[in-house]
């Protein structure tokens, strides 16, 4: 298969249907998730729908992990405008939104402690584990740095017109936007799946030689050097060598 031969085709494919991916994904994590959808007090929802814990929590996970081909292709794109800038931003986006992946094993814990115990007192128990200075400092708050490094990225993309201005706010105020069912789940959908989708048509639209920096601008002489010392061309080089 051409793309899966051609690095530059399937790297760029990879990391645009990734961005367009990571939503869409998220958001059916967050609708089949059984707290978010009941609201208000959702003590004992977990431990009553396993299942649907379950796959909330496999899809939120895999709307993590899908972000990451997604970020590394977003740094990829920043060459020549603010490239520090997107390189340490980008390197806290990919450090950062990996551990929300883990996080996400929490909900199957929860689901099994609230069917185990009385669902207040596994509630409890896995509220005192999530407010534990481990999970707490090694993954809560390295994941939203994440986000703000997901969100410090997209700004150098803009810079580097690579992305529109608005992408990067559409982008995170639809990641905690989504979870707010239902009104906030639609909104915040459609707000990520714009600022990350119109990164990832971006990447998707553009030829191989875009995506590697190599394509050659109007103007830019390029013809004019491939010409020079070819048979039958002469220049100033070698009209200035001694006879």
């Amino acid at each position: 298969m051409p793309v899966l031969s051609n690095p530059r085709t399937f790297r760029r494919w990879a990391a645009g249907l990734c961005l367009l991916a990571a939503p869409l994904v998220y958001v059916a994590g967050v609708l089949a998730d059984p707290a978010l959808r009941e609201g208000g007090d959702a003590v004992g929802a977990y431990g009553r729908h396993p299942g649907q814990v379950a796959l909330s929590a496999s899809l939120l996970h895999w709307s993590w992990v899908l972000l990451v081909p997604g970020i590394v292709g977003m740094v990829h794109l920043i060459r020549h405008r603010g490239v520090v800038f997107g390189h340490l931003a980008g390197g806290l986006a990919l450090l950062g939104v990996v551990n929300f992946s883990a996080l996400m094993l929490g909900d199957v814990f929860y689901a099994r402690l609230e069917r185990a115990l009385p669902p207040e007192q596994g509630a409890r128990i896995g509220d005192e584990a999530f407010a534990d200075a481990g999970a707490r400092f090694g993954f809560q708050l390295p994941g939203f740095a994440g986000l703000a490094g997901l969100f410090l990225l997209g700004l150098a993309l803009a810079h580097a017109r690579r992305a529109p201005w608005w992408a990067p706010f559409a982008l995170i105020a639809g990641v905690f936007g989504t979870p707010v069912f239902p009104l906030g789940t639609v909104a915040g959908g459609l707000l990520y799946l714009a600022g990350a989708g119109v990164i990832g048509l971006r990447m998707l639209r553009m030829t191989d030689d875009e995506w590697a920096g190599e394509a050659a601008a109007p103007g830019t002489g390029a013809g004019r050097d491939e010409g020079a010392g070819q048979p039958g061309t002469a220049g100033p080089v070698a009209g200035s060598l001694p006879g």
